[in-house]
């Protein structure tokens, strides 16, 4: 049965697509890549549906860090965790969509500019690290 999420756990669903574009941009940044890379991320978003929808449409914007990529990956890695536990819990139907959401935004940021670059694809693995089951 489908729960509602709170305001607070909407902001960490957010928080963890959010993040997880930003911690992919950020991994091999580039002003022209930046832009390309948010028009890219955007289709990923568009295609949510169900409470991973909602939840990434309303409410305000996550804050992240910006001053390193280990600050911006304390922040993330943790919410994208949170969330799949969030979502097991009160709409466990989510779950695979909120990571497909997330991987695929990810990886559409890290193919905008030039391809993929290792760090970038460091940073999906850790990301698809983060959005794994707990063991």
């Amino acid at each position: 049965m489908e729960q509602r999420l709170t305001d607070e756990e909407r902001l960490t669903l957010k928080t963890g697509v959010f993040g997880a574009v930003f911690l992919v941009s950020n991994a091999d940044p580039g002003m022209v890549g930046v832009i390309r890379e948010s028009f890219a991320a955007s289709g990923a978003l568009a295609d949510a549906s169900g409470v991973v929808k909602d939840a990434l449409t309303s409410g305000p914007l996550p804050r992240l860090p910006r001053d390193s990529q280990l600050e911006i990956e304390s922040v993330v890695l943790p919410a994208l965790g949170r969330a799949v536990r969030i979502l097991r819990e009160k709409s466990p139907a989510d779950v695979d969509a909120y990571r497909e959401v997330v991987l695929t935004a990810a990886d559409r940021v890290a193919r905008a500019h030039d391809g993929i670059a290792p760090a970038e694809a460091a940073a999906i693995d850790q990301i698809r690290g983060a959005l794994a089951e707990p063991t």
